[in-house]
């Protein structure tokens, strides 16, 4: 793995563990991460709360990219994680309603945000 891959790589990891803190925090119980589906590939985040449950795709950036992350996120990726979720419902045997959401979380390096902010989270709920 090349170096910008590796770097990449450790920046989704952290915003992932960054988003599932959020989530954690909003009351939700983490119940799966990386969830992979054969057909239609992995959701990030599967969390649940007493009333539904979350099928969360995290998308980290550095600040200063041309797109945001969630403009990353296309037509195609979110009928992917939809049809996941889909199948993460009848594999499981819930019957609570789900939702989609996508959370944006973007890393500022050192001295590039005011208060010295490293991470930034948006949470689009329902996408």
């Amino acid at each position: 793995m090349n170096k910008e891959r590796k770097r990449a790589a450790t920046l989704g990891r952290l915003g992932e563990e960054k988003a599932a803190s959020y989530l954690k925090s909003l009351g939700y119980v983490i119940i799966k991460r990386n969830w992979r589906d054969s057909r239609y590939g992995e959701i990030d985040i599967v969390a649940e709360s007493k009333t539904d449950i979350l099928f969360v795709e995290v998308r980290s950036r550095t600040v200063g990219g041309l797109l945001s992350g969630a403009e990353t996120v296309d037509s195609h990726k979110l009928s992917r994680v939809k049809n996941a979720a889909s199948i993460f419902m009848n594999r499981f045997n819930t019957n609570l309603p789900f939702r989609v959401d996508v959370i944006e979380m973007t890393y500022y390096p050192p001295g590039t945000h005011k208060n010295d902010k490293r991470w930034v989270l948006k949470h689009i709920k329902n996408v």
